[in-house]
């Protein structure tokens, strides 16, 4: 299996909840290693180029809207198979289909305030994470 990394974002649902450790101790204990972490706030234009691919669909706006309404959390995780590991620990978007024990059962309060934001795909986790981090700030 292959080492790879991925891209998450603890979104502003949870962070307004004090989540963050919570949802930590779920990533390293499904064996995923936090290797770049910080909390920002995503300005309007960072949040409208992260969401590019939906800007045609109809919820872009709330989207960007809610991403830029608190601080997040931001992280580089690491492990084997980790894109693939944390979109299962994830669970669904709609919280009442997540399976039991993913963040998003535990923690989601609706299919927009869903608490997390993972990579769906290697070259989708390299741009994601060259957008918020540089070389020297993950440290595995």
């Amino acid at each position: 299996m292959a080492v790879e990394r991925t891209f998450s974002i603890i979104k502003p649902d949870a962070t307004a909840r004090n989540l963050g450790g919570a949802i930590n101790a779920m990533i390293e204990k499904a064996g995923l290693r936090i290797v770049a972490q910080k909390r920002v706030l995503i300005s309007r234009a960072q949040a409208e180029t992260f969401y590019g691919v939906h800007r045609e669909r109809p919820f872009f706006r709330e989207l960007v809207d809610f991403m830029t309404s608190g601080p997040v959390v931001v992280q580089v995780l690491e492990g084997e198979n980790a894109i693939v590991r944390y979109r299962d620990l994830m669970g669904a978007t709609d919280p009442a289909k997540a399976a039991a024990n993913t963040i998003r059962k535990a923690f989601a309060q609706s299919i927009g305030e869903n608490s997390v934001h993972g990579s769906d795909a290697a070259d989708t986790a390299q741009k994601e994470i060259a957008q918020f981090f540089s070389a020297n700030e993950i440290v595995g």
